[in-house]
């Protein structure tokens, strides 16, 4: 790149980028959809090369344009790290944030910590919602997402808070009257809590041994899209769940739940999901490293390890 392109024509193509659309990039930025085609062709022409194909329906980045693209993006993130380190303001977060979680997880652990980050920077406003199911950050307009599941879209970034696993647990009272699973391959023999989970397809479970991974179609006489409810069930000696490691914990810990086929578990460690790079936005910055601090201390009290490194937590995608 030469001295002819201006950090702010790179921003309005990344942002491009990641929209799909120079319409849906200019809402975005605040500006016209002609004035962003203004300046992608400002670049291109600095640049000396085409970005992106344009048709009447759609534009598709050609591959100077994904080269382009991966430069530009840690041109920005040096230029925002340098902001975020000499800026006063920054370290004084303020404004409203959209964070959103799912249910259980989101009423049961997100929830305090964000009533402690509140009394912890007065100035923000938090706006906290919880769902059922996988929630697009972009498209509706929230600024963090603490989900459950390691499957997520490359045009986001996220940040592990907390190592966790999934686990197969049964109440005594279940296992007295059906016995326990012997294989992975005999739970389709018994009745098992399918819940629908936000990142997972439907009674289709997949556990991963010391072997590698391992599928099993199950089915049972319940299920539901609430991950309490289905704990609830499995009190009641309902059936086998697979559950979060740090809701199951209390159970196996008070003798209502057994662990069953300790050798396999289904990762789903605990994530913040955001559209934009931290040093974007000190008051999301803020609310992720507040919360990766709570969560480090609520990890040992469900058996869980802390997160090892930043350079293994963070998934920078773009």
């Amino acid at each position: 790149m030469n001295n002819l392109v201006e950090h702010a024509d790179l921003r309005v193509f990344v942002t491009v980028v990641r929209k799909g659309s120079f319409a849906q990039a200019a809402a975005e930025l605040g500006m016209s959809a002609a004035y962003v085609s203004k300046r992608i062709g400002v670049l291109e022409e600095a640049l000396g090369a085409r970005l992106f194909e344009r048709t009447t329906r759609r534009i598709v980045i050609t591959e100077e344009g994904e080269q382009a693209f991966g430069r530009a993006q840690a041109i920005l993130e040096s230029l925002d790290d340098l902001v975020d380190e000499v800026s006063e303001r920054r370290r004084e977060p303020s404004g409203r944030v959209r964070i959103c979680s799912s249910f259980g997880f989101g009423r049961n652990v997100v929830a305090p910590a964000i009533a402690k980050l509140v009394r912890a920077y007065p100035a923000l406003q938090i706006r906290f919602e919880v769902f059922d199911r996988l929630v697009d950050p972009v498209a509706e307009g929230f600024d963090l997402d603490v989900r459950i599941g390691d499957e997520i879209a490359p045009q986001l970034i996220a940040r592990r808070l907390m190592a966790n696993h999934r686990i197969l647990c049964a109440a005594p009272d279940y296992l007295a009257r059906h016995g326990a699973p012997r294989s992975l391959q005999e739970l389709s023999g018994h009745q098992c809590l399918v819940i629908k989970e936000r990142d997972h397809p439907f009674g289709v479970w997949r556990l991963r041994a010391r072997a590698g991974e391992e599928t099993v179609k199950v089915s049972g006489a319940l299920s539901t899209n609430h991950g309490e409810i289905a704990l609830r069930w499995a009190l009641d000696g309902a059936g086998i769940i697979l559950r979060s490691r740090w809701h199951a914990q209390p159970h196996l810990d008070a003798g209502r739940l057994v662990q069953l086929l300790p050798d396999f578990t289904q990762e789903a460690n605990v994530w913040a999901v955001y559209p934009q790079r931290l040093g974007n936005s000190a008051k999301v910055r803020v609310c992720v490293e507040f919360l990766e601090r709570e969560l480090a201390t609520q990890a040992p009290k469900i058996g869980m390890p802390a997160v090892e490194s930043a350079l293994e937590q963070t998934k920078d995608a773009p």
